[in-house]
């Protein structure tokens, strides 16, 4: 095992190991570690970018020298800024990296070959297991905030290889929800919820054979119990696939009777 990682969990009675702490790291604890481009929007509970979404720590890092633009343009120029940005997370011993915009997913190889603990950059990294429990001629509703960017290419490097059992839905012209593309400072949650629960109503009308429904905007999980409720589905985002690293990356012991 690496010297400059430690897995165990300190708790009562299960501290009986040799702590190592890596030089230069003044923090610990974050087991998940966020990069987090520059926005001007509403950051709203259930948010990714918004701390009291998670019940664990999350450590924020902003990528300051890249916008959405780029970033959604799969611009591969900025791997490198993106690859500084997972270092200094590092350095702050995270054991995992999400990254909160489903485009990000663009770089979900290079940074994965780039940097020393496991990368999640997309929740769209989900649609194969996703897939897998699903019928075989159900598909997956993917909602997404910037429909021109959202590619076949984007879901290939997201390990989809067959683009046909993904549904499309752009959120990105509806009135409250587009504060998010537009980066607009303002916007009414509760109208924003009910566009969400409008579109998924009419998506799942309008294909049947739709099994579940992911959000790629890391911006949308506030919206996702509703969807739930309204289409009786499930809803996967990114706040799934978090929990689900952060449960493998921080594991604790089981206590209890037998």
């Amino acid at each position: 095992m690496s010297q400059d990682k430690h897995y165990g969990y300190l708790g009562k009675g299960d501290d009986d190991f040799v702590v190592h702490q890596k030089d230069g790291q003044m923090m610990t604890g974050y087991p998940i570690g966020i990069m987090l481009l520059n926005v001007k929007y509403p950051i709203v509970p259930g948010n990714v970018a918004n701390a009291y979404t998670f019940d664990f720590p999350v450590r924020y890092a902003k990528v300051t020298t890249v916008d959405s633009p780029r970033l959604h343009s799969g611009d591969p120029t900025i791997l490198d800024d993106l690859t500084a940005v997972g270092r200094e997370l590092e350095s702050d011993g995270v054991r995992a990296i999400i990254c909160a915009c489903g485009y990000f997913g663009y770089y979900q190889k290079g940074l994965a070959e780039n940097l020393s603990v496991p990368v999640y950059a997309s929740s769209l990294l989900q649609i194969p297991l996703i897939k897998v429990g699903l019928k075989k001629d159900q598909k997956i509703a993917v909602f997404n905030a910037v429909e021109r960017r959202f590619t076949p290419e984007l879901l290939k490097i997201c390990g989809v290889d067959d683009p046909s059992i993904v549904i499309p839905k752009s959120m990105e012209f509806a009135e409250e929800f587009s504060a998010i593309p537009r980066d607009r400072p303002y916007m009414n949650n509760e109208v924003c919820r009910q566009e969400f629960i409008k579109a998924a109503r009419d998506i799942v009308k309008e294909h049947p054979e739709i099994g579940a429904i992911l959000f790629e905007c890391s911006d949308m999980p506030p919206y996702a119990d509703a969807v739930s409720r309204a289409v009786n589905l499930p809803v996967f985002d990114f706040t799934t696939m978090i929990r689900w690293v952060y449960n493998a990356v921080a594991r604790k012991p089981f206590y209890g009777f037998m």
